[in-house]
């Protein structure tokens, strides 16, 4: 079948209508791969070529009609992307080699998994992929690299020729619990307990806690929490991937997706997060604090959002990149998926026997972990 092949440097040169319209044949309604999500991303200048990140979108058309499309950017360094290679481009600089640029296919500063080749129909998909494995050639990169994709898509990525490498995060499931005590009532005794002592001290601090949707968030509560998170980064000598202008923007943009969980004392807003979700999933993303109080990260980031999936009968509350303490608050351990590329025979033959060791370690990992399972019986 014949298409006609694009490379955009913006969303923008696709548009909202097509790229909205080829997500519904997605069925998947992952938020961040919406229109609303990406173009803030661009237009507030968190990701652009002058912070390392620059759109190199691929896209398939037939006719009018967006076919197929790929979220792709030439990085220049490994900031913001949770899939770990910083030691292989270590190897390649003490071998007078360049790692950078490279090709990465993900969210940026976003550890969700979600298509990353989105097509139509399947003859779409593999035409896609060609279409990646000429592009990452002809641009003479040294890499490219899917994060965080559904493991079929990994698969097919594997069978043009990419390595596959496993990851581990902790989600929590709702089976329909009526409410946060009847979560509790199906751990441990011990985590239980502990649970309860958290939420107290927050209590006995006088700290108030209050949920705020997107559609009520005005242009205070998103200046208080860009506050909140850019002084969290700044106590851990660190600079924010994120500015306020991209917060505005999702706030106005897709509001239905947002939540803003907000902690005050004294008559003071002091700390806050921010979670984004779909019908059925809720995505911890950030948070922040401006004065520091004992177990507020886990009430405001954990125990709050637990208390709206359950309200909301949201199925999954994915809690973000990596935490094996998040078991001891009901989350369980899921692999994920990336794949990889390496032009350089001898670092491909390498890297992918590191991988195959490294995914053995992984899947026992993961068996461990499930031994240490923080229920008295599967919720199920």
């Amino acid at each position: 079948m014949n298409y006609r092949t694009g490379i955009v440097s913006s969303l923008a040169e696709i548009g909202a209508p097509a790229w909205s319209a080829l997500l519904a044949t997605q069925r998947d309604g992952n938020p961040f791969l919406s229109y609303a999500f990406l173009h803030a991303l661009h237009a507030s200048g968190c990701v652009a070529p002058d912070t390392g990140w620059q759109p190199q979108y691929l896209a398939l058309w037939q006719g009018d009609t967006l076919a197929a499309a790929m979220p792709l950017y030439v990085k220049s360094h490994s900031y913001g992307e949770y899939v770990f290679d910083w030691a292989w481009a270590d190897a390649y600089q003490r071998n007078g080699l360049d790692y950078y640029p490279k090709l990465l296919s993900a969210i940026p500063f976003t550890p969700v998994a979600g298509g990353r080749l989105l097509a139509r129909d399947a003859a779409a998909r593999a035409a896609l992929v060609e279409l990646l494995c000429a592009q990452q050639e002809a641009a003479g990169m040294s890499s490219s690299h899917v994060l965080f994709a559904p493991q079929a898509q990994a698969r097919q990525l594997q069978e043009a020729g990419f390595m596959l490498r496993s990851g581990v995060q902790f989600h929590w499931l709702n089976p329909g619990y009526r409410d946060f005590e009847a979560f509790l009532a199906t751990l441990e005794h011990k985590k239980r307990k502990n649970i309860r002592a958290e939420r107290r001290k927050v209590a006995e601090a006088g700290v108030t806690m209050r949920q705020v949707r997107g559609a009520d968030a005005g242009e205070a509560d998103w200046r208080l929490f860009h506050r909140c998170y850019a002084n969290t980064y700044a106590e851990h000598r660190s600079s924010p991937y994120l500015n306020l202008d991209f917060f505005l923007r999702i706030g106005a943009a897709m509001p239905q997706n947002i939540l803003l969980v907000i902690a005050a004392r004294n008559g003071r807003d002091i700390a806050a997060s921010l979670l984004i979700h779909s019908d059925d999933t809720l995505f911890g993303r950030y948070w922040g604090a401006l004065e520091h109080v004992p177990c507020l990260h886990f009430e405001t980031a954990y125990y709050q959002p637990l208390e709206f999936c359950i309200a909301h009968k949201i199925a999954t509350f994915e809690g973000g990149a990596q935490g094996e303490h998040k078991m001891a608050r009901g989350f369980l351990p899921q692999k994920t998926w990336s794949a990889h590329w390496l032009a350089h025979p001898a670092f491909a033959d390498a890297i992918e026997r590191f991988l195959e060791r490294e995914r053995g370690g992984i899947d026992s990992y993961i068996d461990e972990l499930n031994d240490r399972n923080p229920f008295r019986q599967a919720s199920t």
